[in-house]
C-alpha cells in the first residue's frame, strides 16, 4: 500500500539562519514600511507565510488586500535570494536528513512531497540552496491555502492528479516540528509524526497527542519502522 509522506521544511529538514523572517522583514519595509516592527510579534512556527503576513499586517492594523501581499511576495521571494547565500554558522541540515531521505526515495511503496507554510518558491529557495528539492515530488504550499489545516486534502488530491490513483488519509504521514503540524493532521484524518528539532521540546509534542514522537531522525531506521 503506497505511503504519501508529507515533510515541513523549516526546522523539520533545515535550518536557514534566520534567512526567512529577515527577508520577510525587508519585504514588508520595502512595501510598506515598518518592516521590523510588523514582523517583531509575529509567531513563525507552523505558520504560512500568507498567514505571517497577515499577522504582520494587524501588528501596524494594515488591511490586507490580494494585491498587497503579491506585492509583499514578489519582495519577500527577491530578499531571500540574498538572505540564504549569507554566511551563517547555523544553518544545517537536521540530524539524519541527509540519511533518511534516499532511503525513503528508493521505496516504491513512498511518494515524498512537502506540506509547508512557505510559498513554493521559497520552499524551492530554501531546499536547493541543501540539495534536498530534488527528493520531493510535489507539495501542499501557502500558495494552496494560508490555513495550514487546508493541506494535507489538498496534497492528497495533487497526490491522486499525479499518480492516477487516490489515497487513504490513513496512508498519508505529515511530518512537522510545530502543534500546528500535528494540528493540521486531524481535519483530515492523516497521520502525524512530530519531531522535535524546532523550538518545541519532546514533551510540549507530546501534549498535541501525535501519532508518532521522534526527537530527531538521527536513526533514521527508528523511522522507517512505523511504515513497515
Amino acid at each position: 500500500m503506497t505511503k504519501l509522506l508529507l515533510f515541513d521544511v523549516d526546522l523539520t529538514l533545515i535550518q536557514t539562519g534566520g534567512c526567512g523572517r529577515r527577508a520577510m522583514s525587508l519585504a514588508f519595509e520595502e512595501i510598506l514600511g515598518n518592516g521590523h516592527t510588523a514582523m517583531k510579534n509575529v509567531s513563525f512556527a507552523g505558520n504560512t507565510d500568507g498567514g505571517i503576513f497577515r499577522e504582520a499586517l494587524s501588528q501596524v492594523e494594515g488591511e490586507w488586500n490580494q494585491q498587497k501581499q503579491d506585492e509583499f511576495k514578489n519582495s519577500y521571494l527577491k530578499h531571500l535570494v540574498k538572505e540564504i547565500i549569507k554566511p551563517d554558522k547555523s544553518q544545517e541540515i537536521k540530524p539524519g536528513i541527509l540519511k533518511l531521505l534516499p532511503k525513503l526515495q528508493e521505496r516504491d511503496d513512498i511518494t515524498l512531497a512537502l506540506l509547508t507554510g512557505n510559498w513554493e518558491q521559497g520552499a524551492r529557495t530554501k531546499l536547493q540552496h541543501f540539495d534536498l528539492w530534488h527528493f520531493f515530488e510535489f507539495g501542499a504550499y501557502a500558495d494552496d491555502a494560508w490555513v495550514r489545516n487546508e493541506l494535507p486534502p489538498i496534497a492528497a488530491k495533487r497526490f491522486s492528479q499525479i499518480k492516477g490513483k487516490p489515497i487513504q488519509p490513513k496512508n498519508v504521514y505529515v511530518i512537522g516540528d510545530t502543534p500546528k503540524d500535528v494540528e493540521c493532521t486531524r481535519p483530515y484524518g492523516a497521520k502525524s509524526v512530530a519531531v522535535a528539532t524546532g523550538y518545541f521540546s519532546v514533551d510540549q509534542l507530546k501534549k498535541t497527542e501525535p501519532d508518532y514522537m521522534f526527537e530527531n531522525f538521527a536513526e533514521p531506521e527508528m523511522f522507517i519502522e512505523i511504515l513497515d
